[in-house]
């Protein structure tokens, strides 16, 4: 999509704090075998997947089984064995299904990031409608279609309440081991303390360890320890060994937010917010299980495992199909440039990719040969405001790049930077180095995925919109990602540019 066309490219020391000692070792409380248990993350993890695979294909298994009995009851051809059989028939797809999109909901993350009861019907409702579709694709016959709600209906009663009690004996089993995550709270004073009291209103059940407080404002007396402020939230992570961060103020500063987000993530560290008492109220929250106050997680902005999988299969089908389709399109667009100006067909734009690292995303060439050179001079008379650069009667495009380029037509080569992984088809938009190289710090969290030829900025006003509004839309893409949006941005795409809103 349209852009800036074609230009070129401490640390602070804390001083040792020495931790104060709890009023119990808690250590002394653990199972020799506990203790020895809990530092085999490896084992931990494999050991509740297993289980939870486990629970979930028993009461799947049970689900089916007991809408078939009931069945077979209403009609008065109650078989036990008959019904047994032909849950076994049905069980392997449902279970493989049910699985795969379980584990894309996170239900077999760990347990502080484990979702609840929402993701669980959810998910079985995802599972009964790829079952109906694919038996009715296969020719599938049924005298009415209770199997699939039934099952639906059982499914959710028997994962839920199995799920809730592993959750409550595996809580009962890390107590006993004394397993706690240390935890930092940030925030102003108030808020700081009213979320520590809130977690240790349990009684010493909670699960989360509050190490100490790093405050916005004047040093709170709360009965914490501050560990200092806000720029040293990297060496404190590292010091105190802190497992997560807890953001314990609402109205908590978005710039700071976020650069506190990207300092944990790169060091490993879980970053939650505590909500407000209205924001519980007034919003569905969902609870995390064993917890005196809900914790809502912000996860990197990262595309890995099954969403990886997914998104780049996506990409790669679509690509492929329109490269195929717009051929005629492309090369009568590579004659016209051939033919009106000198120099190449295509232009290698060297911008930075995923992490920075720079890559040649290609575009037909619209503009004169020396039009890099004429960059500086054209520097006063930008009408983009931020990092970019962009002029509504640039002098360097050719006839045929004022043709094309308002459509977006330059663009398409880089479906072939899609097939070789250097880009998405949806993502945030590759900046030119001139312009990442005046980027503040947090506006490089959108450089933590594949940039894309068309994004939320595209379809939302493109060159219309400031500069900080459209790095926003790339943070809301990054924590919305699915491949519904992504096809709804494509699809959202082709009005944008045909009505070429913002563009030039």
């Amino acid at each position: 999509m349209p852009d800036a066309k074609e230009v070129h490219q401490g640390r602070v020391e804390l001083k040792p704090i020495e931790l104060p000692l709890p009023d119990r070792d808690m250590r002394s409380k653990r199972p020799p075998l506990m203790s020895f248990l809990l530092r085999w993350t490896t084992v931990r993890r494999a050991a509740r997947v297993v289980s939870l695979l486990a629970l979930d294909l028993a009461a799947i298994v049970g689900a089916i089984f007991t809408a078939l009995c009931l069945k077979a009851v209403a009609r008065d051809a109650w078989n036990p064995h008959v019904s047994w059989e032909q849950a076994k028939d049905y069980v392997p797809f449902a279970f493989l299904v049910a699985s795969l999109l379980f584990a894309r909901s996170g239900l077999y993350a760990e347990r502080a990031q484990r979702p609840g009861l929402t993701r669980i019907v959810a998910s079985l409702f995802q599972t009964t409608l790829v079952a109906l579709i694919f038996a009715v694709v296969n020719g599938e016959e049924f005298s009415s279609f209770y199997i699939f709600y039934g099952t639906l209906f059982f499914g959710v009663a028997y994962v839920s309440t199995a799920r809730y009690a592993y959750e409550q004996a595996t809580g009962a089993l890390l107590r006993s081991a004394g397993y706690q995550r240390r935890a930092v709270l940030i925030g102003t004073g108030e808020q700081i303390e009213a979320v520590a009291h809130a977690l240790s209103a349990s009684g010493g059940h909670s699960q989360v360890s509050v190490v100490g407080f790093i405050s916005l404002t004047p040093r709170p007396d709360n009965g914490l320890r501050s560990l200092g402020s806000l720029d040293d939230i990297g060496d404190v992570v590292g010091e105190h060994r802190v497992d997560e961060v807890i953001i314990a103020d609402p109205a908590f500063p978005q710039q700071k937010a976020v650069e506190v987000v990207d300092t944990c993530h790169q060091r490993g560290v879980v970053v939650r917010i505590a909500p407000s008492t209205m924001e519980i109220l007034i919003h569905r929250a969902e609870f995390v299980p064993g917890q005196s106050v809900p914790l809502f997680e912000l996860k990197p902005p990262v595309f890995d495992g099954i969403d990886f999988a997914l998104k780049r299969t996506f990409d790669v089908t679509v690509a492929t199909i329109l490269l195929v389709v717009l051929s005629p399109l492309l090369v009568l667009i590579a004659a016209a440039v051939r033919l009106t100006s000198r120099g190449p067909v295509f232009y290698k734009s060297w911008r930075p990719g995923i992490g920075g690292v720079p890559f040649a995303c290609l575009k037909f060439r619209t503009m004169f040969a020396d039009a890099d050179r004429r960059q500086a001079e054209l520097e006063e008379q930008n009408e983009a405001d931020g990092a970019l650069f962009k002029m509504r009667h640039d002098p360097r495009v050719t006839k045929v790049g004022r043709l094309i380029r308002p459509f977006s037509l330059d663009e398409l080569p880089q479906l072939i930077n899609v097939l070789r992984g250097d880009m998405s088809l949806v993502g945030p938009r590759p900046l030119p180095q001139r312009d990442f190289d005046r980027l503040e710090e947090w506006h490089k969290k959108r450089y933590l995925v594949l940039p894309g030829i068309t994004g939320l900025w595209q379809v939302s006003g493109r060159s219309d919109l400031d500069f900080d509004d459209l790095v926003r839309l790339d943070f809301l893409y990054l924590e919305r990602w699915s491949v519904f949006l992504d096809l709804s941005i494509l699809v959202k795409t082709v009005p944008a540019v045909l009505w070429r809103r913002g563009a030039f």
